[in-house]
């Protein structure tokens, strides 16, 4: 089992910046991927970025590319969203979510992640 704990959501306005992060523990050596999703009310959870745990590739929507910046760091078990340029259109609740070793399926879906955090608030005013 993997625990997430996202931190570092709050109240910006447009054009700020937020750093989120997620702190994993348990079995995270058992981790081929991180990703953040986000959801606003009455929409359908959706794909921000993504990044392997071992080699690092990033991955992106195309709604956040260029604003947006994932990374982690391997020796405090931790996943980052750097977000910049924010927009009304970003406020959502964000989750950060895991993959199992040996899981298949598309890293932008959320169907192969099988550990999600509690999730944190993201609201940007205009």
């Amino acid at each position: 089992q993997v625990q997430l704990v996202e931190s570092g959501g709050g109240l910006v306005q447009a054009g700020g910046s937020l750093r989120l992060s997620c702190a994993a523990s348990g079995r995270t050596f058992s981790t081929t991927a991180m990703g953040w999703f986000r959801q606003a009310p009455g929409k359908e959870r959706e794909f921000v970025a993504a990044i392997s745990w071992a080699g690092g590739s990033t991955y992106y929507a195309d709604s956040v590319k260029g604003r947006f910046t994932i990374s982690r760091d391997m020796g405090k078990n931790t996943v980052y969203l750097q977000m910049n340029s924010l927009k009304p259109e970003d406020t959502a609740v964000y989750y950060c979510a895991a993959v199992r070793d040996g899981r298949g399926g598309s890293w932008y879906s959320p169907r192969p992640y099988d550990y999600w955090g509690q999730g944190t608030q993201v609201t940007v005013s205009s």
